[in-house]
């Protein structure tokens, strides 16, 4: 089996899933090509692996709520002239099982052994419960 490994990062200021895929449909989160895309300062050193079948997970208050597949990274320069990371995404969102998570700065990689597992298709379709009850759920080790 190949080898591959997953990144996550906080969504700051968003709210719920839907905050997010919002806000990833507006032109400022957008690559040329129409993908959803995050800038990032540093580039992973661990390109090939997070590149053969990493997805990005969302940190949503303080839970990771949902994931998307990383297609690519791309280079792209700052309006100051620094070079950054594009980390160029899959318009899918998939939900996860909510899992607590502590804040922290930028980005981290994060293990697949270590990933929230996927909802089913008909979790997905369900509504999203208030960001306080999923963190309390989880907390008690029922989501």
């Amino acid at each position: 089996m190949s080898k591959f490994t997953h990144l996550i990062k906080l969504s700051v200021g968003t709210e719920d899933v839907s905050g997010l895929e919002r806000w990833q449909k507006s032109g400022a989160a957008k690559t040329a090509d129409g993908l959803p895309c995050h800038v990032t300062r540093m580039w992973p050193k661990r390109q090939d692996e997070v590149l053969n079948g990493g997805s990005i997970y969302w940190v949503i208050k303080g839970l990771i709520q949902c994931r998307q597949k990383i297609v690519r990274l791309d280079e792209v320069l700052g309006g100051d002239g620094i070079s950054r990371c594009a980390i160029v995404l899959d318009p899918e969102m998939v939900r996860v099982a909510p899992t607590q998570k502590r804040p922290f700065q930028g980005w981290r990689y994060l293990a697949p052994s270590d990933a929230p597992v996927d909802l089913g298709a008909k979790r997905e379709d369900e509504p999203e419960l208030p960001a306080s009850l999923s963190a309390a759920l989880a907390e008690i080790g029922i989501m």
